[in-house]
C-alpha cells in the first residue's frame, strides 16, 4: 500500500491543496458558538482517501496558525506515520494500556504546529480499547491543549471503530471515493455513525476525474444533502460546503 501523499504542502497552489484550505475554513467558522475541536475522519471501506483527507486536512489547519494534532487511530492498518517517516510507537495503544504521559508518544513535524501520535502496537482487541474509559479520558485531556485534533480511524462499514470514536469527538467527516463505493455502502456507513448519535458535519468526495486526458483529485464536502453534479458539467468545480 502507498503511503498517504501529503498534497497541501508539496503542491500547495493545486486545486486539491485549494479544496482543503476551503475545507478547514467551513469547519473553523461552521460552530463559532460550540467550537468543534476533535473530529473523526472515517470511510466506508478501505482504499477511499480517508487517511490522505486526515494529513492534508491537518496540515492546512497547522500552516495557517493553529495547533494540530493528528491521531492515527485505525489500529488495523494505520498509515499516518509512513507518510511523515517516523516510528510507529510509542503510541495510542501504548498510552492506553500503560498509561504514560501521552506527551512522550508525540511526535513533532517538519509542518510548524502540526504534531503526531502514531497508532503504536498493533492491539489484538481494537474495538474494546477504543471504547475504554482511559480513551474518554485521554479525549478530554488533549483538547484542551489543541486548536484541533483531528483522528483517522478503520472504515465505518467494516468495523465498529468509528462509531465507537464518532460517539466521544465533536464531530465526524466521512470520506467517500468517487467510482469506489457504492451508494449503499456509504449509506450504509452513515447510518451506522447515526446510530451512535455521531455528528455527522459533512463528506469529502474524491477521486473525482474530468474529461482531461490526466486527472487529479477534487475534494468536495457537504452537509444535509448529496452532491449531484449538474447535467453536462464536464468539469467539476473544487469546494466544500457545510450548512
Amino acid at each position: 500500500m502507498d503511503k498517504p501523499k501529503l498534497i497541501v504542502h508539496k503542491d500547495p497552489k493545486s486545486p486539491a491543496s485549494e479544496a482543503y484550505r476551503t475545507l478547514r475554513t467551513n469547519i473553523q467558522f461552521s460552530s463559532l458558538d460550540n467550537p468543534m475541536k476533535t473530529i473523526v475522519i472515517t470511510s466506508a471501506g478501505p482504499g477511499e482517501g480517508k487517511t490522505t483527507s486526515v494529513i492534508n486536512l491537518g496540515t492546512a489547519m497547522a500552516q495557517s496558525g493553529l495547533k494540530v494534532l493528528l491521531i492515527d487511530g485505525d489500529l488495523r492498518k494505520p498509515q499516518i506515520h509512513k507518510t511523515f517517516e517516523i516510528f510507529n510507537g510509542p503510541g495510542l495503544t501504548d498510552v492506553l494500556v500503560n498509561g504514560p504521559d501521552y506527551r512522550e508518544g508525540v511526535s513533532s513535524t517538519y509542518i510548524a504546529g502540526l504534531e503526531i501520535l502514531s497508532a503504536g502496537t498493533i492491539p489484538p482487541n481494537p474495538s474494546e480499547l477504543l471504547a475504554s474509559d482511559r480513551m474518554k479520558q485521554f479525549l478530554g485531556e488533549i483538547r484542551e491543549n489543541y486548536d484541533f485534533v483531528l483522528i483517522d480511524t478503520s472504515p465505518a462499514a467494516v468495523v465498529t471503530d468509528a462509531s465507537i470514536l464518532s460517539a466521544m469527538v465533536d464531530g465526524t467527516i466521512l470520506v467517500c471515493a468517487s467510482g469506489k463505493v457504492s451508494v449503499e455502502k456509504a449509506r450504509r456507513a452513515k447510518e451506522l455513525l447515526e446510530g451512535v448519535n455521531a455528528n455527522i458535519v459533512g463528506a469529502i468526495l474524491n477521486k473525482l476525474t474530468t474529461d482531461q486526458k490526466d486527472y487529479f483529485q477534487y475534494y468536495y464536502a457537504y452537509h444535509g444533502k448529496e452532491y449531484k453534479p449538474k447535467k453536462g458539467r464536464k468539469k467539476l468545480r473544487t469546494g466544500s460546503k457545510f450548512a
